[in-house]
């Protein structure tokens, strides 16, 4: 564990479960992992026990993206953890590719229906059913104006035309809407619907008080996706679809509102090990793009620069072309918070590049 994991609690220890079971952390809440082609290579999925429509059965919270071994690792769920029931639903925080990729799958295999904010369901549909995502003409041009010069990096970035529908072939065609605020009855128990922003269009996390408390017990779950993390900081990026915007002020008011939970709130992410310190880790979070504010005015007030000459300021390692087009949105993800509050000018040269500097 690193400095800051060492502040937090880990319930559970050490304590994984292995592929295809599950590892009950909750009262009706199951555990399960699957495996992810990327250097974070495993997203966590959870099991919520449910009575719907009169039927006792399954929520699916996430689905992992569509491959063979993804498939294979739930039949395995299915055969040993479902206890005999069928799934009754499957709920979606948010439209990235490890978050829905199966959800297709996953709806017609058990003849149920997804659960997802709007936003994220229109979203989901058209990245699935377009050529780009992540790659193609218009990100690399948004890429190439805030600094990339590589032309086999832009080359590779137009080719790559199929990253989203190769990891998410097709959205389910209907959904039922989860909304900021929603109280929805899963089994036995209420959750509440908490939208958050920055991270993806309109990610729902999940929080039902009334599982767990005590003195040495943690008080609540919450099912926080992608949005609190215990080990590593949440992606917030500024994409070719929406190049004006301020996400990562977004994404800092959107956890600050999760402070409103107690203090004690088993967490439950997307990555990494349940844990304990849900405040303790918004600070931290809170910090570390404050640290690296800091570090980019630093940089800026020195010389106008555009993101792309920042990826050394804010990333300390290398990093391969999948990881450099996540980490240059977060560039300029700081880059525009700095400029929607006035600290920052932005400037087109005559190379057509955008550069910042201290105003």
């Amino acid at each position: 564990m690193n400095a800051l994991e060492h502040q937090l609690g880990y319930p559970l220890g050490d304590t994984l479960p292995a592929l295809g079971h599950t590892i009950e952390v909750a009262p009706g809440v199951k555990w399960l992992r699957m495996g992810l082609p990327f250097a974070l290579d495993h997203i966590n999925l959870w099991l919520l026990r449910d009575r719907h429509h009169g039927r006792e059965g399954w929520a699916i919270v996430d689905c992992g993206i569509t491959d063979d071994r993804t498939r294979a690792a739930w039949e395995q769920v299915f055969a040993n953890e479902l206890e005999g029931l069928p799934v009754l639903r499957v709920i979606v925080t948010h439209m990235h590719p490890d978050h829905i990729g199966l959800a297709h799958w996953l709806t017609e295999r058990w003849s149920c229906d997804l659960w997802i904010s709007a936003t994220d369901w229109h979203a989901a549909t058209l990245a699935s059913r377009s050529s780009a995502g992540m790659g193609g003409e218009a990100a690399a041009a948004h890429f190439a104006r805030h600094g990339v010069t590589d032309e086999q990096a832009l080359k590779k970035l137009r080719q790559r035309t199929n990253y989203y529908s190769s990891m998410v072939p097709a959205v389910p065609a209907r959904y039922h809407r989860l909304m900021d605020g929603q109280r929805l009855a899963i089994g036995a128990h209420e959750w509440v619907c908490h939208a958050g922003h920055g991270h993806a269009p309109e990610h729902i996390a999940l929080h039902c008080a009334d599982i767990g408390g005590g003195p040495e017990a943690p008080a609540g779950v919450l099912i926080a996706g992608d949005m609190v993390l215990p080990r590593i900081s949440t992606n917030v990026m500024v994409i070719d679809l929406e190049p004006e915007s301020d996400p990562l002020a977004l994404y800092l008011a959107s956890i600050e509102r999760m402070r409103a939970m107690p203090a004690h709130t088993l967490v439950l992410p997307s990555h990494g090990r349940p844990f304990t310190g849900l405040h303790t880790r918004i600070d931290q979070l809170q910090q570390h793009h404050d640290e690296r504010l800091a570090e980019v005015m630093h940089a800026c007030a020195a010389a106008p620069r555009t993101a792309a000459e920042l990826l050394p300021v804010l990333f300390k390692r290398a990093l391969d072309l999948h990881q450099t087009t996540f980490a240059l949105g977060e560039a300029i993800a700081h880059l525009h918070l700095l400029w929607f509050q006035g600290r920052l000018e932005r400037r087109r040269g005559e190379d057509g590049m955008l550069r910042f500097a201290a105003s």
